[in-house]
This record gives structure tokens, C-alpha cells and sequence, in this order.
């Protein structure tokens, strides 16, 4: 008979953000329920970013504490990664997250980690996100693999998202939610 383990026992994420060097947002994803508008999620963005904008998170992740979270971010050119935790959270564990996510988006945005092109492939970060953390459990924390993933869906779809017009893209995502339920 087999235990699973229950959701207390598994390190949960909060949130995975990915701001420009202004604070705005470029991807973000919440697993929580902290903040449950879109307000107070801009407000802890904006908390979060003047808090860490002084650091110089370039070679390795930085840790800090906001409002009982643990943050492990990272900077690299005019991109700001960030994934909380609770404040009871491992740090390793948030620590191997971000670098799976910043991985991930290194590889897929072929090392030119820089604002205009994640923009120009927000379609594959937002994919690579949801290959991350799957409702605030974390499903896979190695670049590689994450990137190939996202890679074969991009290659199932045909054209990238911001290749597809309108109705292509809700076809496309009504596909992938029909594919998830049943799943």
C-alpha cells in the first residue's frame, strides 16, 4: 500500500516572478491564496522590488524576508527573478526552484536573457512557469529538462503563441485545457 505525502509535508511555492528593471511585471504566477487581487499582488511586487533592487543578486541568488516569506531572487540584465516561499520554507529548496526557472529561460531564450526577448517569448516562459510548480507543488527543478518540455509543446502547437491569431490562440488553449482535464 502506498503513503503519499501530505500537501503540509511537500515544499510549497507562493509565488515565481519575473519583473523588468523598473519593477513591472513581465511573468508572474501565484499559487496562493496571500494575495487574492490583483492590487495586493501588485503592491508585493512593488514591496519586493525596492526591497531588493539595492542587492546585487548577479552571480548568485540572494535571500531576504518580506511580510513572513522567505525570497530567493536573482538579476541578470534587466530581468529580476524571484520565488517565494513561506517563512518556514527551505531555502535550498526555493533556491533550486529559481535557478531551474532562470535555467530554463536561459536555454529557451538561448542565452540572451534580456527584457525585449522575454516579451517576444512570453509564451514560453509562461509555459516553462507552469512545467515549474503545478498549483504551488514543484514538478520539476532542472533547466534542461524544463526547457525541453516546453520546447516539444511550442513544436506540438505549430506557431508560437504570438505567431497565432486570436481565435488560433483560444483554439490552442481550449486544446490544452481539454487535454489537462482529461489528463
Amino acid at each position: 500500500m502506498a503513503t503519499f505525502l501530505s500537501r503540509e509535508a511537500c515544499p510549497t511555492i507562493k509565488n515565481i516572478l519575473l519583473l523588468d528593471s523598473e519593477g513591472k511585471r513581465v511573468a508572474v504566477k501565484y499559487y496562493s491564496d496571500d494575495w487574492p487581487t490583483n492590487s495586493t499582488r501588485l503592491a508585493f511586487e512593488k514591496s519586493v522590488f525596492t526591497k531588493t533592487q539595492k542587492s546585487n543578486a548577479r552571480t548568485e541568488a540572494e535571500i531576504t524576508m518580506l511580510e513572513n516569506n522567505i525570497i530567493v531572487y536573482k538579476f541578470v540584465q534587466d530581468l529580476h527573478f524571484f520565488v517565494t516561499g513561506s517563512d518556514d520554507e527551505n531555502e535550498l529548496i526555493l533556491a533550486t526552484v529559481l535557478q531551474g526557472f532562470f535555467d530554463a529561460v536561459t536555454l529557451l531564450l538561448r542565452n540572451n536573457v534580456e527584457q525585449r526577448e522575454a516579451l517576444e517569448n512570453l509564451d514560453l516562459i509562461l509555459l516553462c512557469l507552469d512545467e515549474i510548480v503545478d498549483g504551488g507543488i514543484i514538478l520539476e527543478t532542472d533547466g534542461s529538462t524544463i526547457a525541453g518540455k516546453v520546447a516539444t509543446h511550442s513544436m506540438d502547437d505549430g506557431a508560437s503563441l504570438s505567431e497565432q491569431t486570436i481565435s488560433q490562440a483560444l483554439a490552442t488553449a481550449r486544446e490544452h485545457l481539454t487535454r489537462s482535464l482529461l489528463s
